[in-house]
């Protein structure tokens, strides 16, 4: 089960960094041109900032646990982004967008499985 928390932890840590650094680098109008519609109905800052707790929690997934400083924050750090991907999910359906919904909710089950693994019988 460690093996399987890693694996998920490492590939939500992937996902959530390249999409954070890309959401806080790139100006808002490319990423609406890029398909992130979402965010022309909010406010640079805010996006920039959803952009930098994404970043932050693909950070709080694995480096606590490979430095072996602060272990919590791995759990932590997935239940920022459970709640994280009940914000996009909700954000989703308000624009009609099934897809990403169900992305969401993906991203959203491998983060609980995450949280729940290392707050509970496999934390470090």
């Amino acid at each position: 089960m460690n093996i399987l928390l890693w694996i998920l932890a490492g590939v939500l840590a992937a996902i959530f960094l390249a999409v954070g650094l890309m959401t806080v680098l790139r100006p808002k109008e490319k990423l609406a041109a890029a398909g992130l519609g979402w965010v022309e109905g909010v406010n640079p800052v805010a996006v920039k900032a959803l952009g930098a707790l994404e970043v932050l929690a693909a950070v709080g997934l694995t480096l606590p646990a490979l430095v072996d400083i602060a272990p919590i924050l791995v759990p932590l750090a997935a239940t920022g982004l459970i709640a994280l991907m009940i914000g996009a999910a909700i954000t989703h359906a308000r624009q009609k967008e099934t897809p990403m919904i169900m992305l969401n909710l993906v991203l959203l089950a491998m983060a609980a499985v995450v949280a729940w693994g290392r707050f509970g019988p496999h934390s470090f």
